[in-house]
């Protein structure tokens, strides 16, 4: 963070100074909520949550070098105490980004945001300092405590926003005003909470009515939600999609043998040719979205290419690649799961398979409401037209969904088969794969089926399989 007083932080948040020695001392280092992470220079955020109370963690903070509490009550050690944490930091963060030189970009989505933001990132990263949103903390703690991370080198600021319901996108932009606005995509992505693709369109659409005048969206031409935002704006608009009509759009798109795209992208500066470190050609269209934002910066075609051959994975368990010594390959895209990122996955165990056994190791996509039935129906017989070799889904009900749309769609119970946890789905890993299958798990993080990766990686030298 930028370095301030406690003085001055308290007459931000409008908090009252207790236990203080020296109000002129200054917090230079990171705002930080995990007691774990406080050193010297910090300040401490004590959250009360329902399990732990994060004032009960004080001295031990201050002892860590910890300048501070930021509180709302005093605690023996320097605090500053306010009525409500969350909205303190929240005007800690607004005031922090209104004096940084930086530019600050946002995006949001249905799908693709932390793997969107981690490319954008690498790719402004070559061309001046960037800080940007570590894995997918991108809710109203989460967005204040990155933008609180800039200093005064930082000269890119790239900033996921999430939402579950109309108004948090907006309240995020007060928090952190973006002068570049992206909008990935609207799908079913948390379905169940706001009522259909419309409310969502609603509360993505928020990011790009807070742009100023001067600013720029960019838009998924791909996506008639995202395309008719258009209107929503008073600032200037670009478009990216594969459609050669968009400003930056992607012509010759292919998969090499292992899945990762390959394609010639053209901008407004000129063309260069791309070849992804990823996997899966739904990468694609995360990486022209990169591509505008960049372009609106400044960056030439070439730069753009070169950066975005070179990237890699930034956040865990998104589409993990680990070769096994048998030559079994798992790909852990366990994080999350909705039914447009469950389809792109098993499009891409499909490329990635091709000529070997593939298996899908799947689980339940929460929060879609009224629509989980279809969804997990859709996906279930999309793994068979596919020809994936086995599905295999695990879990209560939803996971029976997948398999019965499996079968129904003509895998006649060979092909499927429905678990009921992880550790039933490793044992039956372990007496089934073969050297060269390819093994792809996924589902909402409620799940946690990155244990069946991690078990299925640590078993490759030993030649034992175990969840944890």
């Amino acid at each position: 963070m930028i370095a301030l007083s406690l003085a001055e932080i308290a007459e931000v948040v409008g908090g009252q100074t207790h236990d203080i020695p020296d109000p002129s001392v200054q917090v230079t280092g990171p705002v930080v909520r995990d007691s774990r992470e406080a050193g010297p220079g910090s300040l401490f955020v004590a959250f009360a949550g329902e399990r732990v109370d994060g004032h009960d963690f004080a001295a031990a903070v201050v002892e860590a070098g910890a300048v501070a509490v930021l509180g709302t009550r005093p605690v023996g050690v320097p605090a500053i105490v306010v009525d409500d944490v969350q909205t303190a930091l929240g005007a800690l963060a607004r005031h922090v980004v209104a004096r940084l030189g930086a530019t600050l970009v946002a995006l949001t989505g249905s799908a693709g945001k932390t793997s969107t933001k981690d490319l954008i990132a690498q790719v402004l990263q070559r061309k001046a300092p960037t800080v940007f949103t570590p894995g997918s903390l991108n809710n109203e703690i989460g967005l204040p405590l990155t933008a609180l991370s800039a200093t005064e080198e930082t000269r890119f600021l790239v900033l996921e926003m999430g939402a579950r319901g109309i108004g948090h996108i907006s309240y995020l932009t007060e928090l952190t005003p973006p002068k570049i606005g992206l909008v990935l995509n609207v799908g079913s992505a948390h379905i169940g909470e706001f009522g259909g693709r419309e409310q969502i369109a609603q509360a993505k659409g928020e990011l790009v009515e807070s742009l100023p005048e001067e600013g720029t969206a960019v838009l998924n031409m791909d996506d008639p939600y995202v395309r008719a935002m258009a209107s929503r704006t008073k600032a200037k608009v670009i478009f990216f999609g594969e459609s050669g009509e968009a400003d930056v759009s992607a012509e010759n798109v292919r998969l090499t043998d292992t899945g990762q795209p390959s394609f010639r992208l053209h901008t407004p500066s000129g063309a260069s040719d791309v070849t992804m470190r990823l996997y899966g050609e739904h990468h694609v269209s995360n990486a022209l979205a990169a591509a505008a934002v960049a372009h609106e910066l400044g960056m030439s075609a070439d730069e753009i290419a070169v950066a975005l051959s070179e990237a890699g994975s930034l956040s865990r368990w998104r589409m993990e690649v680990t070769e096994r010594p048998d030559g079994v390959t798992v790909v852990n895209d366990a994080y999350n799961a909705n039914p447009e990122s469950m389809k792109a996955a098993l499009r891409a165990l499909a490329a990635m398979g091709k000529g070997r056994r593939t298996w899908a190791v799947l689980g339940k996509m929460a929060e879609l409401g009224d629509e989980a039935l279809a969804e997990h129906d859709a996906v279930g017989r999309l793994a068979v037209r596919l020809n994936v070799s086995k599905l295999v889904a695990v879990g209560g009900r939803e996971a029976a969904w997948l398999q019965l749309g499996a079968y129904n769609e003509g895998s006649w119970g060979e092909e499927s088969v429905h678990v009921s946890d992880a550790q039933a789905a490793v044992d039956l890993l372990r007496s089934e794969l073969r050297p060269g299958d390819v093994v792809l798990v996924k589902a909402s993080r409620s799940v946690g089926l990155e244990s069946v990766a991690q078990a299925l990686i640590e078993s490759g030298a030993e030649g034992e399989v175990s969840a944890r």
